[in-house]
């Protein structure tokens, strides 16, 4: 027996109502842009629009011009999916309470996540967003996954609760050490301050 490996996300599809709700929300307020659409060749009275959240995947809906917009929150029942989080820069993030104020729109304030920053709130069709900034950028050539994964070996070998930055940056350190060479042959801490560290002024 062997397992399927996947490599990412290829796609998610969400069941929309009309076509303009949609882009207005995908492309007017989360800013993605628009690529294409087509029938949805399942059930061809429906549309199916293709939008770039950033990274080149995609986000789909199926709209139908029968439906319209339903606001309730949506059920977060087992086998449901609870939110839909995408990653945004620190100098979006830092904006997006005012952006959405100027909407109208209801949202959580930024939440603290330990290894990131987060900010909530739903969409026309009352699908919970997020929108994620991470706190660290991972050294090059290495995934902010890969940084998560030893920072939650680091979590668990010294009984913290969660992730903060302190695990963060001292395995960000590890994975620098472990992959990138040097001519040193010493690469412990070192203190090259002879005397008392100068006053910085």
């Amino acid at each position: 027996m062997k397992k399927i490996q996947t490599q990412g996300v290829h796609h998610i599809t969400m069941i929309g109502a009309d076509r303009q709700t949609s882009i207005d929300f995908w492309e007017g307020v989360l800013g993605m842009p628009m690529i294409f659409e087509q029938p949805n060749l399942d059930v061809p009275s429906q549309n199916h629009l293709y939008f770039d959240p950033g990274d080149g995947r995609l986000i789909t809906v199926f709209t139908d011009e029968t439906r319209t917009p339903d606001p309730a929150r949506n059920p977060e029942g087992i086998g449901n999916l609870h939110h839909l989080a995408f990653m945004v820069s620190r100098a979006m993030y830092t904006q997006i309470p005012k952006r959405l104020d100027e909407r109208g729109i209801s949202h959580t304030g930024p939440v603290d996540r330990g290894f990131m920053d987060s900010i909530y709130f739903r969409d026309p069709l009352g699908q919970l967003i997020e929108c994620a900034c991470y706190k660290f950028e991972p050294p090059v050539g290495i995934s902010h996954a890969r940084v998560l994964l030893e920072a939650h070996k680091l979590r668990v070998a010294r009984g913290d609760y969660n992730i903060s930055d302190e695990h963060l940056a001292d395995a960000i350190t590890l994975l620098v050490e472990g992959t990138q060479p040097t001519l040193s042959d010493d690469r412990t801490p070192k203190d090259p301050y002879t005397a008392k560290p100068p006053v910085w002024d």
